[in-house]
């Protein structure tokens, strides 16, 4: 997945911005973002600060080396499975 330009910081800077009354129209022009990626933005960092945002983050990381972990587990208990089940 591509990285963005923005980090999290910069996010709910630019959230917190739209919550202030600047038009999103205004706000995306300035920032060269489009509205699909700030509404995205919104769901997902709405109403955070940037603790909860890197916490997030943290989490998703762990979340996703979990998925791997179990994903090498199951192919090799898969394999074992294989291997108990062969006619000796």
């Amino acid at each position: 997945m591509r990285k963005s330009r923005f980090g999290e910081e910069q996010i709910i800077a630019i959230l917190k911005e739209s919550e202030a009354g600047v038009e999103t129209g205004e706000l995306c022009r300035r920032h060269g973002i489009t509205r699909g990626c700030f509404y995205r933005w919104k769901g997902k960092y709405g109403g955070m600060e940037v603790s909860e945002a890197k916490r997030l983050r943290q989490l998703e990381e762990e979340n996703h080396q979990l998925k791997h972990t179990v994903a090498g587990l199951l192919l090799d208990k898969r394999a074992l499975q294989v291997v108990v089940a062969k006619k000796w």
